[in-house]
């Protein structure tokens, strides 16, 4: 089964990724004044502090973006999930630091967003905010309009998901924090059309990941290194939110899968590597392909891959981006995320789930629910 047509959000919402790039890239450019006097004065103080922040799918977003922008400001930009940050804020917020905190939310509903800012509001002297969010009136983007030391950054309205699992809300927010926070606009359009451009030829020939995905796969395990770590482990939640948990999935760096969890591998396990642009880092990723394949049995593995390099083992299958060999690793990642997301949409229709809505009975919810906010108490332990 090759998935076209099929009258899902879901479906469109992957399906319309590489137009959306383009709007995420015109709006950051045409906030770019307010950012620089946000932003300014704490990318000038080498003591200042970046967080980015997010819940599930968008923890993955600060995952994702983080370690590009830490070389591209030359500093350390850490992602801290808002589910960390909400439950143990002492850990992770310092009094008297200069900190802009980089929320990231679809809907910004979500009680640990509201709580993360009001945490950093009330332990923070110094703060500031920078919100990525797709819904104009959640509790976020309302929070924070308006505010002196806040920019909220709203994507394109198409990109606030319909369907249960978050696509183009993902992609889009990844994208506005890179473009945001990496500095001058010069150069976007271009990187921005070759991400659009590998996507959308990706989309065009999809009858490779509809056939791994027809081998029904018992598990599914997601690898990468660096920013493709987090895209890794985004993936991996794609996969069990669209078949409702019925695959088991993982997702690990391709060294620490070695350390235990390679346990999960069975003979119908789909092992899928995000092979790094980067030439140190992808020594690694191809060590562990080769040794993937060198086993009795291993199961399929997919290697994707954006640099078109001759040096990946014959015994894998390769699905390769086209026009991203340049970019670095959390960029040519938005368009290789497509995969999962195709992988997902197809493993859920393959096994007669509703990808819209795989929880009808409401056991997982689209906003979080069931959370209790509890007022920040010190415990000097």
């Amino acid at each position: 089964m090759t998935v076209t047509d099929h009258g899902l959000h879901t479906e469109a919402e992957i399906l319309q990724q590489p137009v959306l790039w383009p709007e995420v890239a015109r709006l950051v450019a045409d906030h770019r004044t307010e950012l620089e006097a946000l932003l300014g004065p704490l990318l000038n103080d080498p003591t200042s502090r970046i967080l980015l922040c997010g819940a599930g799918t968008s923890a993955y977003a600060g995952q994702v973006a983080g370690s590009a922008l830490s070389t591209a400001l030359g500093r350390q930009v850490e992602a801290v999930a808002t589910t960390d940050l909400v439950t143990a804020p002492a850990a992770h917020l310092v009094p008297d630091v200069p900190t802009l905190i980089v929320s990231f939310a679809r809907s910004g509903n979500s009680p640990e967003s509201l709580a993360a800012t009001e945490l950093a509001d009330q332990l923070l002297g110094d703060v500031r905010h920078l919100v990525l969010t797709c819904d104009s009136e959640g509790g976020l983007a309302r929070a924070h309009r308006g505010r002196a030391t806040s920019v909220v950054l709203l994507m394109p309205p198409a990109a606030n998901d319909r369907g249960f699992a978050m696509t183009s809300s993902f992609t889009c927010m990844t994208l506005a924090a890179l473009l945001a926070l990496g500095g001058s606009d010069e150069g976007t359009a271009d990187r921005v059309e070759q991400l659009s451009g590998a996507a959308a030829m990706l989309l065009a020939d999809r009858a490779q990941i509809a056939e791994l995905a027809g081998l029904r796969p018992d598990r599914v395990v997601y690898l990468g290194s660096g920013a493709l770590t987090g895209l890794a482990r985004e993936s991996a939640l794609k996969l069990t939110e669209l078949t409702a948990g019925e695959v088991v999935t993982l997702a690990e760096s391709s060294l620490g899968f070695r350390h235990g969890p390679k346990s999960v591998l069975t003979p119908r396990t789909l092992t899928v590597v995000y092979v790094s642009n980067d030439s140190y880092t992808r020594r690694y990723d191809v060590d562990l392909l080769a040794e993937l394949t060198a086993g009795q049995d291993p199961g399929p593995v997919l290697a994707v891959d954006g640099s078109g390099r001759a040096d990946l083992p014959g015994s894998v299958h390769v699905l390769r981006l086209r026009g991203v060999a340049d970019l670095p690793d959390a960029w040519w990642g938005l368009p290789a995320v497509l995969v999962a997301q195709l992988i997902g949409l197809e493993s859920s229709l393959l096994r007669g789930h509703t990808p819209d809505n795989p929880f009808p009975t409401g056991e997982v919810n689209r906003v979080v629910q069931g959370v209790t906010i509890h007022p920040w108490q010190h415990d000097p332990r």
